[in-house]
């Protein structure tokens, strides 16, 4: 069911699915994707007694900003922001958590600065709080190669270039991330509905930009953005997942992140699977869930 929820500096629009008094679960979509990469995973959530949320993110689909003056960021202290905010207007005090790329990294940063509010996280590909002051440092070729993408929204021809051909640039993004998964026509359309929002454009750019230290984010959210800056621990328990043919990731998995978790860590790795976790291995990532739901991972 559709619903919209004033919270922070928000409407968010989210689904629902389950019991209202079923067991908290909230599911987070990444970029360059939308609620639909969960289609499958929630219902067998809910089957097993889960209260399922699934919010659009900022910048995607019906969510909208309450006022023209709010920036339009999108760096990782104002997602946290907006899922804090969404759990205090839903009156959830604790919830399971699981998300991949932007989604994941919200729930990682609630995880680690806000543990009582999570009764366990399932993240794709590991400890993904950005590490800002260090983003500066080159990595691997092969990486470098991987990531072309943000350096191309670094400039104003890639800002333009999104602007104008938002399908087409989030498109050709599934491919190359997910090299194995035969989505068709319709699947894409599905999601790529939720880039026609007015603020993506802006806050994909602002993201991508603000993680590499080019812009000033949101002052309103400087606290949370410093407290991120030590690269804090992680307190809960802990399923990473990884994608064996994701193409931005890369195959190297998370198990090197394991130090930053001190509530234990699970790390599973899904082969042929791309960067578009739940939507490509739907079985899989809802039994990450439920694991830690009903105490079957091995953290």
């Amino acid at each position: 069911m559709l619903k919209q929820i004033e919270a922070g500096a928000l409407r968010v629009a989210y689904r629902e699915q389950g019991e209202p008094d079923g067991w908290p679960v909230l599911l987070l979509h990444g970029f360059p994707y939308d609620v639909h990469a969960y289609d499958e995973v929630a219902p067998l959530l809910a089957a097993r007694g889960a209260r399922v949320i699934t919010p659009w993110l900022r910048g995607y689909g019906p969510t909208r900003f309450l006022s023209l003056d709010t920036p339009r960021s999108g760096q990782q202290a104002a997602l946290a922001a907006d899922l804090l905010a969404l759990m205090d207007a839903l009156a959830i005090p604790d919830a399971v958590l699981a998300g991949y790329d932007w989604g994941g990294r919200a729930a990682c940063i609630l995880a680690a600065l806000w543990p009582q509010r999570v009764r366990g996280l399932v993240t794709g590909g590991g400890y993904n709080i950005q590490d800002i002051a260090g983003a500066s440092r080159p990595a691997s070729p092969a990486a470098e190669f991987r990531t072309w993408y943000q350096y191309y929204l670094h400039g104003e021809r890639g800002a333009a270039g999104l602007a104008q051909h938002r399908q087409e640039f989030c498109r050709l993004l599934w491919g190359l991330w997910s090299p194995e998964w035969r989505f068709d026509d319709a699947i894409f359309a599905r999601t790529a509905a939720a880039f026609d929002n007015p603020d993506f454009a802006a806050v994909v750019v602002h993201s991508y930009r603000h993680r590499f230290g080019l812009v000033e984010g949101d002052p309103a959210v400087e606290q949370i953005e410093r407290q991120l800056a030590v690269q804090p621990p992680i307190g809960v328990p802990t399923i990473s997942l990884d994608g064996g043919s994701d193409g931005v990731s890369g195959p190297a998995g998370s198990e090197r992140h394991a130090r930053h978790f001190t509530g234990g860590f699970e790390q599973r790795t899904l082969p042929h699977i791309g960067h578009n976790l739940p939507q490509e291995a739907p079985a899989a990532f809802a039994d990450a869930v439920l694991a830690l739901a009903e105490g079957r991972s091995s953290p």
